[in-house]
């Protein structure tokens, strides 16, 4: 390393947070694997780790940080050398290698944790492993990940992930991708997950509970359900048409982006339903044996194409998840025979104007990054451009978006540009989202958003 470049490359392992969320997030690499080796002990909740990372170094690194909270480090090598040194502070795992990272070269760090895990506070709630009355959820959008493992938290670092859990033979887990493998040994199981395709950090998670499994489906995509047995009978009421919506949503979106699809229902009740890379998870309250959740089914099924295939680039962006998500429910809702997305537009706009008109889109900031004002207009907005462009050009964009930035991070810049390439008049799809994504105020619906049928 030249002389004067280790200060500019410790500087640079910490400057690459989020603006949203600033203390999570690392420079200097980009991490293109997580091995996960965890054993959990449900009755004491105590985790056992050892996590194996492999990146590429961005640039000369001196010293490189991870986020890791509440848990206790062990030991740290890093391309099988024991560390020079390393600190574990305020969520931050330093680490200084033995050796100095060259710019472009992969690197491996072995990390061995153990600890209590617990949700974090956050602005928005707690976060990340939470214990349930009969085992485990883990629920970590946006900054929630390094409740359970180190990790580069950032949406825009995307790697693939193999997860091995150790836990009680009586429980059942379920985390991101293929079932490799299950190995039962006395009275501990070993379940192995494989998730091949690029994730986030924050759509990682493990699903522990004494569950039952019914096979829901397996055409276009494979589906599964996950959830007490005593739940069950309002469970294929309250999620029997999830079917048809997967094929709704594959003829408009296009092709589902993952080798399949889990439904968890815990024991216990969520305040709102949780999506994760291939999984959605729901509380029992969400079942009622009469569909009374099912636009949040069709929600969180959405959220696979935008979100977990299609993930914000930074959290300035998450409307490209929920309005999207949104614009799904209303959708489902057309296709189904209920309220036109016409309807369900000038129903939305309505009570947003009655509301503070204080929320800039394609910018609200982490105090209004989850504001269902944020979820609503976006949905209003894809309306106001379906309307514009016209049904077929429409949805040949949403088919192109996913195919085009699957497995990607995306900005909100990206869908503006794609959707003006296709338009008859670019400068007019621009406008559009200008008036509807850059301004506070709610703009007018068109004439054409307005009417009912």
């Amino acid at each position: 390393m030249v002389a004067g470049s280790k200060g500019r490359a410790e500087q640079g392992a910490d400057t690459a947070g989020d603006p949203y969320v600033p203390t999570h997030g690392n420079g200097g690499y980009s991490v293109e694997s997580y091995e996960l080796d965890l054993d959990y002990r449900v009755s004491s909740n105590r985790l056992t780790g050892k996590a194996t990372i492999t990146a590429v170094a961005t640039h000369p690194l001196s010293r490189l940080s991870l986020d890791l909270a509440g848990l206790r480090v062990a030991k740290v090598s890093v391309n099988g050398r024991r560390a020079a040194r390393y600190a574990h502070r305020n969520g931050k795992l330093h680490i200084w290698p033995a050796t100095d990272l060259m710019d472009g070269a992969e690197f491996v760090v072995d990390i061995q944790y153990a600890g209590n895990p617990a949700p974090t506070d956050s602005p928005w709630g707690e976060l990340g492993w939470e214990e349930l009355t009969e085992g485990v959820i883990v629920a970590s959008q946006p900054s929630g990940a390094a409740t359970w493992f180190p990790c580069n938290d950032h949406p825009g670092d995307k790697a693939h992930y193999r997860i091995t859990v150790t836990t009680d033979s009586p429980y059942h887990v379920v985390a991101n991708g293929r079932l490799v493998s299950r190995r039962t040994k006395a009275s501990r199981t070993s379940w192995v997950y494989d998730q091949a395709a690029p994730m986030a950090t924050y759509l990682a998670t493990i699903q522990i509970g004494r569950y039952d499994v019914l096979e829901l489906a397996s055409s276009p995509v494979p589906q599964r359900a996950v959830l007490p047995h005593a739940l069950i009978r309002d469970f294929r009421t309250d999620f029997g048409r999830q079917q048809d919506m997967v094929d709704t949503f594959c003829r408009l979106f296009g092709p589902y982006p993952f080798t399949a699809y889990t439904v968890v229902v815990t024991d216990d009740p969520l305040e709102i339903p949780l999506e994760a890379q291939g999984i959605s998870v729901f509380g029992s309250n969400h079942l009622d044996g009469r569909r009374g959740s099912e636009r949040l089914v069709a929600h969180e099924l959405a959220h696979q194409w935008f979100g977990n295939s299609l993930t914000p680039a930074t959290w300035q962006h998450i409307w490209l998840n929920e309005g999207f998500a949104c614009y799904a429910e209303w959708l489902w809702s057309e296709e189904s025979g209920g309220l036109s997305a016409n309807q369900q537009v000038a129903k939305a706009h309505s009570r947003l104007a009655g509301l503070e008109q204080d929320l800039v889109l394609s910018d609200p900031g982490p105090e209004l990054m989850f504001d269902d004002r944020l979820y609503k207009r976006g949905a209003i907005t894809l309306h106001v451009v379906r309307q514009l462009l016209g049904d077929g050009t429409f949805f040949d964009l949403l088919r192109t978006w996913t195919r085009t930035y699957r497995h990607g991070s995306v900005t909100t810049e990206d869908f503006i540009a794609l959707a003006a390439s296709v338009a008859a008049d670019g400068d007019a799809v621009r406008q559009v989202f200008a008036e509807w994504l850059d301004a506070p105020e709610l703009p007018a619906l068109p004439r054409s958003s307005r009417r009912r049928r």
